[in-house]
């Protein structure tokens, strides 16, 4: 068990029969109650980010999350296809508990899948992936006084605002955890 005033971003707890992963932690005490820990956290079930909150010392329960790398194969009708390297073992995830995570995957990508006691979470993506861009509005002239960014496509069908330079068939890197254009690969 750990105490709720040793909690940290990052950290995995089980709660009512809930799985979640801790965002932000904030510790109050006054002079006239006991402390209360805040926390931010999120759903590993549901993604839904709620607040949960204990009395300073009190016992949470951790929750061991396991990860294995597993290649994506392919698409079903409803779901995706991962295959582990080593065992050779393949999963299917509903299309729709990945709807964010679709659009940095493509298909041969190393993902990291994450399992609570045999129960599929869903897929941990890397911080930052690199994509093509099949797609991208011509530049217009004069029109660089300021940073201006125009509208691109990518190869998995993320739309995304880039910088003027940046052309089809250019290889760029994107921000997972919001969607947002890096940088160029290098």
């Amino acid at each position: 068990m750990i105490s709720s005033n040793d909690l940290k971003p990052g950290q995995t707890i089980a709660v009512d029969n809930d799985i979640y992963v801790v965002l932000d932690t904030s510790q109050n005490k006054t002079a006239r109650s006991a402390m209360v820990v805040k926390a931010k956290v999120r759903n590993l079930r549901t993604g839904s980010n709620v607040e949960l909150s204990w009395g300073g010392g009190e016992k949470v329960q951790p929750a061991e999350i396991e990860k294995r790398e597993m290649q994506y194969l392919y698409d079903t009708e409803d779901s995706l296809v991962f295959m582990d390297n080593e065992t050779y073992d393949q999963i299917e995830i509903p299309k729709d508990r990945l709807t964010w995570e679709r659009q940095f995957m493509k298909p041969e990508d190393i993902v990291n899948i994450t399992s609570y006691e045999g129960e599929i979470l869903g897929v941990q993506l890397p911080d930052k992936v690199t994509l093509q861009v099949v797609e991208a509005e011509p530049a217009v002239k004069g029109d660089t006084a300021t940073s201006a960014l125009k509208n691109a496509v990518l190869e998995t069908g993320l739309q995304v605002k880039v910088p003027l330079f940046i052309n089809q068939d250019e290889m760029i890197v994107i921000n997972t955890s919001d969607g947002k254009y890096s940088g160029r690969a290098k």
